[in-house]
């Protein structure tokens, strides 16, 4: 921030301060309209495509280690009257394990054919 001092005749005195202009135009951003450049345009399509399957593969996974986790239980505390249906349970949540990543690429893959034609035309006008 520059600032002029006028002093007696022809004389004056000039300070300038970068960390203050930094900060004011910090604080004077905030306040902007935010406006979505090319770049982060791209960057949140592409997340966005991302998203929906990650949740989903999540949710898939917590359940199959929890269900696993109560196989596991009936194996190791319950082992005089549960041990077989332990087995199964655990067998069961090994297998809805299984499938969360394939559920994350089949999701995924169909957020991204939804977006793919703007993905594309935003990379090629940040290309050039």
């Amino acid at each position: 921030m520059a600032e002029i001092v006028l002093r007696g005749n022809n004389e004056f005195e000039y300070t300038y301060s970068a960390s203050k202009q930094s900060e004011i135009d910090r604080i004077r951003k905030k306040y902007l309209p935010k406006e979505e450049d090319k770049m982060e345009t791209l960057r949140r399509l592409d997340k966005n495509a991302e998203k929906p399957g990650t949740i989903i593969a999540l949710v898939i996974g917590i359940i199959g280690a929890l269900i696993m986790g109560v196989g596991m239980c009936c194996t190791m505390v319950w082992a005089d009257t549960l041990f077989v249906p332990g087995i199964l349970i655990g067998i069961l949540g090994i297998a809805i394990l299984s499938i969360a990543y394939p559920v994350y690429k089949k999701v995924t893959g169909k957020r991204r054919a939804k977006v793919a034609e703007q993905i594309l035309s935003l990379t090629e006008e940040l290309s050039i």
